[in-house]
Order: structure tokens, then sequence, then C-alpha cells
């Protein structure tokens, strides 16, 4: 057995229930106002985000998983799911079997992991794909068309023509309006993904929320929920930094638009880079090779 493979956690009754409870009632103050929301058939274009764009489901982000290696006693492998199995220990991960079913997956994951890591972030973006994504576009054609532009479609086009675009991040790309794309600098692709992603792009940090849930159950769920805190803290500024007047939700613009709002805007970048890294790391330590 490999050390990847050995169980090297053993825990008591008490404690995982305890780790369980606290990570169900860390992810219900996220889930309980989208759930409401969802009741009401309101939208939100901030916080719902990372529950509609992401396949993962709310029940799936609540369920608790301790990850790889770990033996909990008293437990019931039927509480877990299919790839549980339980022994005179206890109950622990069928990581072998996990892993050797997710093979590829797993493979393709970590390769963009160890890649984004291993080069330098680029904080010269300035959030514009959010911009190519209105670009030429009228106030009824826009995503978020419940809420307003800051500035005209004119002004907004101009800004983008003035800033260029610099995106690297094949899945912000492909939501670039037809006349955009051409401006931006490269052409992202699925295939080319793995050569392009950095650790500045605030989508590439977002979608290690993505990478974590789709390593789960292999990765503990409180990984999945510290990816997910972070990608919700990136898709605010995110969003602060576009187009939209989101200020009646308690998002104030930062207006990239000036020297100003780009210089707040790369500082928060920067900050965020870093936190992802550290995130980024754990995945790849969850997930040897």
């Amino acid at each position: 057995m490999t050390a990847a493979l050995a169980c090297t956690t053993l825990l008591g009754a008490a404690t995982w229930r305890e780790r369980r409870q606290a990570h169900e009632e860390r992810v219900d103050a996220w889930l309980t106002p989208h759930l409401a929301r969802r009741r009401r058939g309101e939208k939100h274009p901030v916080e719902d985000f990372l529950f509609t764009y992401y396949s993962h489901r709310p029940a799936q982000l609540r369920r608790w998983h301790p990850g790889a290696g770990v033996v909990l006693r008293d437990a019931d492998p039927a509480e877990f799911g299919r790839d549980y199995r339980a022994d005179a220990a206890g109950v622990t991960l069928d990581t072998e079997g996990v892993r050797a079913r997710r093979a590829e997956s797993i493979t393709w994951i970590r390769a963009l992991l160890t890649a984004t890591a291993g080069r330098p972030a680029h904080l010269g973006c300035f959030g514009m794909h959010e911009w190519a994504m209105v670009y030429r576009q009228t106030q009824d054609e826009v995503r978020h068309n419940a809420w307003p532009l800051r500035l005209t479609p004119e002004r907004t086009a101009e800004v983008v023509e003035e800033r260029g675009v610099r995106c690297s991040h094949f899945d912000a790309y492909r939501f670039f309006t037809a006349p955009a794309r051409p401006l931006n600098l490269i052409t992202p692709t699925r295939e080319t993904q793995h050569a392009h992603e950095q650790p500045g792009c605030l989508h590439a940090n977002m979608d290690l929320y993505k990478w974590a849930y789709k390593l789960s159950p292999l990765v503990p769920s409180e990984l999945v929920a510290d990816a997910f805190a972070l990608a919700r803290e990136i898709r605010t500024l995110d969003m602060r930094a576009s187009p939209y007047d989101l200020a009646a939700l308690g998002c104030p613009p930062v207006r990239v638009e000036t020297p100003e709002g780009r210089a707040e805007y790369a500082t928060t970048q920067r900050g965020f880079a870093e936190r992802a890294a550290a995130l980024r790391a754990r995945l790849l330590e969850a997930v040897p090779a």
C-alpha cells in the first residue's frame, strides 16, 4: 500500500461529529438565503453565481466528507455513501477504488493545478472580461439585464477598446460577445487551458472550488468549503468591477475605468492570488500523484 492510500488519522465519534456539524452550519449560512431566493423566484447576480454556474448542488456542498486516509470510529458507512467501507477500526473511504475510477479526471486536474501554480501571476487584466461580455450590446441584450449598466453602452465599449482585453481563461472568454473576441490578446480554448491559466486570474482562482468538489470525497469537505468561501469573495470583486451597477445589492463599484479603480482592483486581485496559491497547494497535497 502506498503512502497516499494508507490510513493515517483516526477520529473518535465526538470529534468527527463535531467537524461535520461545524461544516454543515458554515455551509447553511450560504445556502439558506440562496434557497429562500430560489423559492421566491428571485435572482442575485453575485450570491447565486456559485450555485448556478457550477454543477455542485447545495445538498452536495453541505454533505461532509473527512477526506482520504481518515478512519471514523462508531460510524455507519451508509451515512457517507457508496465509497465508504467498514472494518474493525471504523469507517473509511475506499481511496484506492475512488482513485482508480477517477484516474483520468484526477490526472487532468492535477496537471492543470500544477501548471497554473508554476506560472507568475499577471494582474493587468483589470476585470475587462466582464466588460467584454456586454461589449456592443444594449441594456436589453446583456446577461444580467435586470440590473443597469453604470455607463452607456457606447462608453462601455470605449472603455474596452481603450484598456484592451487580456483574458487567459477559456470559460470567461467563451461568454465574450462576438465583436469582443478579436480584441483579446489570445484565443484560449479548452485544449490550451493547461497552457494559458495563470494564478492571478480571478476565474482560475474561483475554479479552485470546482476542482475541489470534483476531487471530493478524496479531499475533506472543509477544503471544498474554503474554496467556496474564496470563490464567493472573488465573485463579489468580479461583479463590483463589472460594468453593472449593483450598488443596490450592497456592492459598490470598483471603477476600473479610472486609475484609482484599477489600483484597487489589482491590490485586491493580488491578495486573492496569494490565498488561492495556498488552496491550490492544499488540493495538490490532498491528491498526490
